[in-house]
């Protein structure tokens, strides 16, 4: 008889299944959105989930079927996670920095029978609900509260909800390709797409982010993901945290700055995740409060370039490590990481920099290449810059709801990047297909000139744009935002170009303003940038 293997599906209950039986006591903190600060651990938290799945099932709630989140990063919120999955439904989270028709629409495009909101987004419910065709059920993620259930007809509370559930529930036999959770893009051009994953493209995803050249969480952690839940799954970090057992801090509704200084003391956070907008707050709040934040070894830093200063801040001065990583609501989505080579170790700090600035290398189970406008593929030389692609197993295939294939005619994912990757794998995006600059027939890198923008001391962030010009075609124009009690001319900032990027790649602007328009996922909406600034190098504007 031949030799064989067990075969076991891989689902997302059996990750909470591992936390409850092999790290039953490890803390998972929460910052409720009322309020103070709820202490838990895995084995509560997979004990509440069973039940939700439970209580979901004697609500008539079919395996299947759209279980809708609105939430922050809290302990109710992890517990719908595990529970809408395990229980073979699909945990949609929901962003709630969306435009009301947008949200409207995602609801209803998903076709979503449950909506659990936190009280904070109770609102939506009593303005849009009556737009929602297909919600059967509105569940306040807390205790009861009768004022709010007068605002909201048949309103269930989360927490008698989950009472109804029985402690000896079971997760179902389901298939690993059985989808789990569904995201939608942010949709800053057209309808949000939605993105729907699978049991199989979740655990895989998890088991090949979570390596020592990823991000490495291990057990003896403390895990603090202030990427929002409602963010793509919060970059997978609450399915990573289960599989490890490691302590997880969920911040809540607080992101500013202070908050998170205190969170990240208090708690001895020893990662961090985020976007670099959330860095740029906490660097502000750890000088002023004079913290060191000495427990904090490493950060993850995704969703837009690592500006070198914020590298260089976060190294120098508290002695993180600031690991840069790439990926899109496409791709799981966690898709590299950038972690130097046995090579690169002898190099000195400067040298090491210039490496770790790059958006970093493939995990196991993804593939990437970059094409030119043919459809050639480029070498791997560091030097040859085109549209980058991707595949891999956490990747998607189609567009939740679409009938046609979102992939190449072989096989490939276009992530609408321009970009370039050198021999070794590691990976430079240059710029957004939408976004780079195109002057005289020459490229230029928006991202770039806004990392030299914000390395002057007296910007707080800035961002780069196509300005029409009527001899180059386009030329690059800065929109900045100065720092709190900082006062620079456009010349100074001009200036800072010299010597760093070539003399007619110098924008030929730099235009201040208060503050600069960020999108759903934190990301500055240089669409709107362009309507407002994109004509200001025409004579007579």
């Amino acid at each position: 008889m031949n030799g064989s293997m067990m075969f076991q599906q891989m689902t997302i209950g059996s990750m909470i299944d591992h936390a409850a039986r092999y790290h039953c006591q490890g803390e998972v903190v929460s910052v409720e959105t009322t309020g103070g600060t709820e202490r838990s651990n895995w084995g509560e938290v997979a004990r509440g989930a069973r039940k939700l799945a439970s209580a979901l099932g004697k609500l008539g709630v079919e395996q299947g079927a759209r279980c809708a989140t609105i939430a922050w990063n809290n302990r109710r919120h992890l517990e719908i996670y595990f529970g809408v999955a395990g229980g073979g439904m699909v945990c949609h989270t929901i962003n709630p920095r969306l435009t009301p028709q947008q949200l409207v629409f995602i609801v209803n495009h998903a076709e979503d029978k449950v909506l659990f909101l936190d009280k904070t987004f109770l609102g939506f419910a009593t303005t849009l609900g009556e737009h929602f065709k297909s919600v059967d059920h509105v569940v306040l993620m807390g205790p009861r509260d009768e004022e709010a259930a007068a605002l909201v007809d048949g309103l269930l509370f989360y927490d008698e909800l989950v009472a109804t559930g029985d402690d000896d529930y079971c997760w179902p036999d389901i298939a690993e390709t059985t989808p789990s959770s569904l995201c939608y893009t942010s949709g800053t051009t057209g309808h949000p797409k939605g993105v729907q994953y699978t049991h199989r493209s979740t655990v895989l995803h998890t088991l090949g982010v979570n390596q020592p050249d990823g991000i490495a969480i291990a057990a003896r952690d403390t895990v603090m993901p202030v990427v929002p839940m409602f963010h793509v799954n919060a970059w997978g970090v609450p399915y990573i945290a289960a599989t490890v057992g490691c302590k997880l801090v969920l911040p809540g509704p607080g992101l500013d700055g202070d908050s998170l200084v205190e969170l990240i003391d208090g708690e001895k956070v020893t990662l961090a995740l985020g976007v670099p907008t959330i860095w740029l707050g906490l660097l502000d709040a750890l000088e002023a409060k004079g913290s060191t934040a000495p427990s904090l070894e490493r950060t993850l830093i995704g969703g837009a370039a690592l500006p070198p200063y914020m590298f260089m801040a976060f190294r120098e001065k508290y002695g993180v490590d600031a690991i840069h990583g790439w990926g899109m609501t496409e791709t799981s989505p966690v898709a590299t990481a950038n972690q130097l080579l046995q090579k690169h170790m002898p190099l000195s700090a400067e040298e090491q920099t210039s490496v770790r600035l790059c958006q970093g290398r493939a995990m196991w189970g993804v593939e990437l290449r970059v094409i030119d406008g043919a459809g050639k593929v480029l070498p791997n030389d560091g030097n040859a810059q085109g549209n980058l692609q991707i595949r891999g197993h956490w990747i998607i295939d189609a567009y939740f709801g679409a009938d046609e294939s979102a992939l190449t005619p072989d096989g490939w994912f276009d992530t609408g990047d321009v970009a370039m990757i050198d021999a070794d794998g590691f990976l430079v995006i240059r710029d957004r297909s939408k976004d780079i600059i195109k002057s005289g027939g020459e490229w230029i890198s928006t991202v770039e000139l806004e990392n030299i923008a914000v390395s002057h001391p007296a910007i707080a962030n800035a961002a780069a744009i196509a300005a029409t010009h009527q001899k180059w075609g386009e030329r690059p124009v800065v929109i900045a935002v100065t720092a709190e009690g900082e006062e620079v001319s456009e010349a100074e900032v001009l200036s800072s170009y010299v010597g760093k990027v070539a003399k007619w790649q110098v924008p030929d602007k730099v235009i201040f303003v208060d503050a600069l328009p960020l999108g759903a996922t934190g990301k500055v909406l240089k669409t709107k940038l362009r309507e407002e600034f994109g004509k200001v190098l025409i004579k007579g504007n």
